[in-house]
Parts: C-alpha cells; sequence; structure tokens
C-alpha cells in the first residue's frame, strides 16, 4: 500500500547436507534408517507448508491493513494532508525499503548458512553490522529532510520527515531480527510479528493522525502514531530473537557487506523508479499552485490535494505488481536451478511459460483497473478524487502493468546471473520516469493536465522499460513469449480498456459487480482467442 512492506520475505535455502550422497536427502547421518530420513523429511515438509501459510496470510493481512489506512486516512486527515503524507511516504519508502530488504535477505542468508548449533554466533554479529548501518542512515535523512522539502517546495513536511526518521533507525534494527526468523525458517513466528506490526501502524497512523488533525496537525500526528509503532514492535521482536551470543561462526562482517550491498542497491533503485513519479510531481504541483496567484496555505492545500488525487490512482495501479509478485518466487529458484544445471531448454521453458502467464495474469488485473478507474475510486476515496484522478488512474494502470512485467523481467536476469545488468536497467528505467515526468511538469498548465501527463509520462517510460527487457531476456534466456501471445494478450487489453471508457457509473454498489462482469469478460476473450485453455487449468 505504499509503505514498507516488512511483510516481504525471503528465502535463503538451508545449507547443503555435508554427507555427499545421493541417497540422503537431508542434513542427516549416512547411517540413518531411510524410513527415519522419511519421517524427517515430511516433517520439513509440513513445517515449511505451514509456515509459507503463516507468511501468505500476514502478507495478506499487511495488504488489507494498508488500503483501510489509504481508504481512511483522507477522511480522517483531509485530502490535503492525505498529499502531505503521500510526499512525506514517497522518499521514506525509499530509504525504508532499502534497509528492510536489504537486511532480512542478508542476515537470512547468513543464518542459514550457518550451522544450527551457531545460529546465535551469526545473529549478534549482524546485528551489531546492522546497528551500525542503520544509526548513520536515520541521521542523514534527518538531516536530509529539509533538501528535499525545498524540492518539493512544502516546507510544512519537515517536521514530519525529521520524526519518520525514527521509523528509519527501529526498521534498521527490527528487520535484522526479522531475517533471523527467516534464516531459522520460523515462519509462523515471523508471520505473527508481521501481523502485530501491522496492526500497530494501522493503529498509530489513524488514532493519531485523527487525533491531530482535530489541532490541524493530522500529517504529523499520522507520522508519530507510524513511529510509536516502529519503535514499538522492536522490543517484541528482541525478545523473540534475543541479540545471540559472541563467537566467530558464520560469514564474517565483509562477507555480510559484501551479499548486502548490492541487494541495496537493486532497491534504491527499484525504489527510485517506484517513487519518482510521485516525487516529481508534487515539485511541479507547488510551482504551478504559485504560478495561479495562490499563497500561503491555499497554495500549499491546493499542492497536496494534487499530490493526494495522483497518489490514491497510485493505490489501484499498483496491484498488479503487488500480486504478480508472487510469481517471482516461484519463478526464482527454478530457473536459477536450471542455470546452476546448465540446462538452457529448462531456462529457455520457464521462461516461456512464467513471462507468457505474467502476460496474463497482468492483462486481466490491468485491464479491469483501466477499465474501471473513475469507478474504483469513487468507491474508496470521496468523489472528488474519481471526478479528477479517473483519466490518470486510466493510463497509470497501463503503465504499471507493464512495470510489473519489467519487475519479472528483471528477476529472472537477476536468477540467470545476470544481476548487475538488472540494475543497470532498473536505474536507467528510473531516469527515463524522472525525466519524461519533468518534461511532462513542465509543460503542464493546470492540475488536470500535470495528473494526466505524469500518468503518461511514467506509463511511456515503463512501456520502454518492459519492451527492453524483454529483448534482453530474449538474448540472455534465448526465449520469451511467442508473438501471437504478445498479440492476442495486448489486443485483449486495449479491447476492454477501451470498452472501460463507455461504462457510466451507477453508484458505489454496483462498483464491485462491475469488477466482476469486467475480469469475466477479459477471461472471455482470451478463451474465445484460444490464449486460454484446458492445459492452462491442469
Amino acid at each position: 500500500a505504499g509503505l514498507s512492506p516488512i511483510g516481504a520475505t525471503s528465502y535463503s535455502p538451508a545449507p547443503p547436507c555435508q554427507a555427499k550422497t545421493s541417497c540422503c536427502p537431508l542434513s542427516l547421518p549416512c547411517a540413518t534408517p531411510l524410513f527415519l530420513v522419511k519421517t524427517q523429511a515430511n516433517h520439513n515438509a509440513r513445517s515449511a507448508g505451514r509456515g509459507g501459510i503463516a507468511v501468505l496470510a500476514a502478507k495478506a493481512f499487511f495488504i488489507l491493513s494498508g488500503l483501510i489506512q489509504q481508504t481512511l486516512l483522507p477522511r480522517l486527515i483531509g485530502l490535503d494532508g492525505y498529499g502531505a503524507l503521500a510526499r512525506v511516504f514517497a522518499i521514506t519508502s525509499i530509504a525504508n525499503n532499502v534497509v528492510i530488504s536489504s537486511s532480512i535477505q542478508g542476515v537470512s542468508h547468513s543464518i542459514a548458512h550457518t550451522p544450527d548449533e551457531f545460529t546465535s554466533h551469526t545473529l549478534r554479529r549482524t546485528f551489531r553490522t546492522h546497528l551500525a548501518i542503520a544509526i548513520p542512515i536515520a541521521l542523514l535523512f534527518f538531516f536530509f529532510a529539509p533538501v528535499y522539502a525545498s524540492f518539493q517546495g512544502a516546507p510544512h513536511i519537515i517536521r514530519p520527515l525529521q520524526i519518520l526518521s525514527l521509523v528509519v533507525l527501529f526498521y534498521g534494527l527490527y528487520a535484522p531480527l526479522v531475517g533471523a526468523l527467516n534464516g531459522m525458517r520460523r515462519f509462523t513466528m515471523q508471520a505473527g510479528l508481521d501481523i502485530t506490526y501491522a496492526v500497530l501502524r494501522t493503529a498509530g497512523l489513524l488514532g493519531l493522525g485523527w487525533f491531530f488533525a482535530r489541532g490541524g496537525h493530522g500529517v504529523v500526528g499520522a507520522c508519530i502514531g507510524f513511529a510509536i509503532a516502529a519503535i514499538l514492535i522492536f522490543p517484541i521482536a528482541l525478545r523473540i530473537t534475543g541479540l545471540g551470543k559472541p563467537g566467530d561462526a558464520g560469514p564474517t562482517v565483509r562477507q555480510h557487506l559484501q551479499f548486502i550491498l548490492p541487494v541495496a542497491l537493486g532497491q534504491v533503485f527499484l525504489q527510485l523508479l517506484m517513487q519518482s513519479d510521485i516525487s516529481v510531481l508534487g515539485h511541479f504541483a507547488s510551482k504551478l499552485a504559485l504560478s495561479h496567484g495562490l499563497t500561503g496555505d491555499l497554495a500549499r492545500q491546493a499542492a497536496d490535494e494534487t499530490v493526494g488525487v495522483y497518489r490514491a490512482c497510485q493505490l489501484f495501479a499498483f496491484l498488479p505488481f503487488q500480486l504478480l509478485i508472487t510469481l517471482t518466487f516461484i519463478m526464482f529458484p527454478m530457473l536459477a536451478k536450471a542455470k546452476a544445471q546448465n540446462d538452457p531448454q529448462a531456462v529457455a521453458a520457464y521462461v516461456r511459460t512464467g513471462m507468457r502467464l505474467a502476460l496474463v495474469f497482468a492483462c486481466v488485473m490491468v485491464a479491469t483497473v483501466s477499465a474501471l478507474g473513475p469507478h474504483l475510486l469513487h468507491l474508496l476515496y470521496p468523489n472528488e478524487v474519481g471526478e479528477r484522478g479517473g483519466t490518470a488512474l486510466r493510463i497509470l494502470a497501463l503503465g504499471q502493468g507493464a512495470f510489473a512485467i519489467f519487475y519479472i523481467e528483471t528477476t529472472v536476469l537477476t536468477s540467470l546471473g545476470r544481476e548487475r545488468l538488472s540494475a543497470l536497467f532498473t536505474g536507467i528505467a528510473a531516469a527515463l520516469i524522472a525525466s519524461l515526468c519533468f518534461t511532462a511538469g513542465y509543460l503542464a498548465s493546470h492540475e488536470s493536465a500535470l495528473l494526466l501527463d505524469t500518468a503518461i509520462a511514467t506509463s511511456l517510460a515503463l512501456l520502454i522499460a518492459a519492451a527492453i527487457g524483454a529483448f534482453m531476456l530474449l538474448r540472455t534466456a534465448g526465449a520469451y513469449v511467442a508473438p501471437a501471445t504478445a498479440l492476442r494478450v495486448v489486443g485483449t487489453l486495449i479491447a476492454v480498456s477501451v470498452f472501460g471508457w463507455f461504462i457510466p457509473y451507477f453508484g458505489k454498489l454496483w462498483v464491485l459487480p462491475l469488477v466482476f462482469l469486467v475480469t469475466s469478460v477479459t477471461i472471455l476473450l482470451l478463451v474465445i482467442t484460444r490464449e486460454l485453455g484446458k492445459q492452462d487449468l491442469t
């Protein structure tokens, strides 16, 4: 929901069996009877399955709680307050997600590659490393706040940004503990922490946001609630994991840093790609308000409302990415294994099948959001949001659908050992979005033009990025989707999206039935064109 997804998980495989035999699938002595090996395998499968279900449930709960936050915040702190908070979260999400992803993946990787009896040593060493990283990053974020607020033309967001430096700090302390639970394969406990934190954060954002809004400081209150939630979850996690024990087992600090630095760099590019458009739009929204003769609170309110409308559009436009990301959890290990076994035919088959499924799923979701953009905004937001942002959402949905495909393409490249190329293309895509959005901002003469032009610029940049990603994936893996599949999927997407422009708005009660209708029509067209069939169901 645009906030830092602690609920996102990383999986690092357990260390390989030390006994290099073909009969033992587990790390058990070779003298272990076969029935005990099978019993242990069944136990591990049940544990992993239950843990996977728990993590999936936590992720669903996290997304649902974010949806509740994004729906209620405009009503509790006003559309302008919601826009100001979106400005704050845009830059905060970059810092938070870089810290979270590198911490969880790094600590999970280090602990998973440490024998079980020595994991406490690795936990202590990695936590101290991330403590040394979190403090300077939080301080840097605190002092960078006035610079970013100046770029936004919004001095009123300095204090909220500085408050959220506490979130950056405590995320830097909490995320390594989540990574430790992940590396120890204590998935159920990890899921419980995620759900607990989601509840605390929702209560803090909405409760204190509403309380402070009565005095005209809803954004400050929401940020204080966010910070309190991050502070409270840390000792809860610490009580579960502890700080480990001194020792020399496991990867060294240098090895740990060598692993997390590329992860952090990739996340920097990814977050810039996701947040560049709304950050640039905020910059020009402030300029546009001043150019129209507005000053003081009137200028601030007008600019923040524009950002708030665009943020509402992003909420729905990002749905394909949030849902399709689960496909990468399946494709990544299969492709990595096929690559390690030097099996180019298996790699090509996985890429061809995975990308085709991604295109089909994206088509169904994107077509629905694009066709019913204004209706969806009316469903969850005040009516003015749907009226001002409906057309922009129709366009942005197409671009973010391309982003979901681009993300899968770069993930596949990473799994095939081309992580540098993947990071490079992500950085280029982020720069392309920023440059095109700057051009759109300079050309826009009023608010509706700024919203629409930013959506067009973002979508165009993401379509170009997805096309380049497809070309590079074809060169690297020797496979992509068949041209006929691409034509059928794109044709269906265009047909349903255009059809949506002629669907009138009948009221909130009709939105969900229309969603079902449009989704069904999209699937029916894919069946009629023979893109979907019995083989896919199998």
